[in-house]
């Protein structure tokens, strides 16, 4: 076989597009793509970026910055002690505050993304290299995670079309899709901290994605797909505990 023999055989590889859509169709195809070929991230975190900003304008423009705050006060019981006895001048502050750091943190976003993706990749790929003997780059791990996080579009869609069907009053920033327990049946003002919190784990979107990122993560690391379950989930296990934990002593 001469070289442009072996050119035409050679397998062609993954657009971004096909990759994107591939990862809700095929995604041990994607995954696949990015062991052998493109460790590139660039467009998932696009997609991510761009719906973080439609959400935030979506939240600003129905509800306000200063009403999501002040739900979030509303909701939580140690805040309200807390700010019961305060004064007017007071309060506005606290609102005041609130609101900048809310604000600041929907601007920040897919830089904060990114520093969550580089931590998150930092301990899956410590997990699954030297307690499970497995081959992967960080470079393909941090590639898997912005891929697996792109069915969380769909939960900015609904989060979106929440909007206009429940009272301003009544929006949940920290909560705002119907995609969990917590959100379905619970009140989150009137409700244990550590039941919602529980609950609240238990969300679709994000289980969909660690399934995604435990293929992932298998495929490229070249390990049996029930390690990669063992690791994402394990870690998901130590998550819920410590989140249920904070929540109940802290509320």
């Amino acid at each position: 076989m001469n070289e442009v023999d072996s050119i035409a055989a050679a397998p062609v590889g993954l657009s971004q597009i096909e990759r994107v859509t591939g990862i809700f169709s095929t995604p041990t195809r994607t995954f696949e793509d990015i062991r052998d070929r493109s460790r590139s991230w660039w467009l998932p975190f696009v997609i991510l970026a761009i719906f973080s900003y439609l959400f935030f304008a979506a939240v600003n423009n129905r509800i306000g910055m200063e009403q999501v705050v002040r739900n979030q006060m509303q909701m939580n019981a140690k805040t309200q002690a807390q700010l019961a006895n305060a004064s007017p001048e007071q309060l506005a502050k606290s609102v005041g505050i609130s609101v900048a750091i809310t604000k600041g943190a929907f601007l920040a976003g897919p830089v904060l993304g990114l520093v969550s993706a580089a931590i998150i990749g930092a301990v899956l790929l410590g997990s699954i290299n030297f307690a499970f003997g497995g081959r992967a780059k960080f470079s393909s791990i941090f590639a898997v995670l912005y891929y697996s996080w792109l069915p969380s579009a769909i939960q900015v869609l609904l989060g979106i079309a929440v909007l206009w069907f429940q009272p301003p009053e009544q929006f949940n920033i920290k909560n705002f899709a119907p995609t969990n327990p917590a959100a379905l049946f619970l009140d989150p003002a009137s409700s244990s901290p550590a039941l919602y919190a529980l609950c609240n784990s238990f969300d679709i979107i994000g289980i969909w994605s660690m399934v995604l990122i435990s293929i992932g993560l298998a495929t490229v690391a070249g390990v049996k797909r029930s390690t990669g379950y063992t690791v994402v989930f394990g870690w998901w296990v130590i998550v819920v505990i410590f989140k249920v934990g904070f929540a109940a002593a802290f509320g």
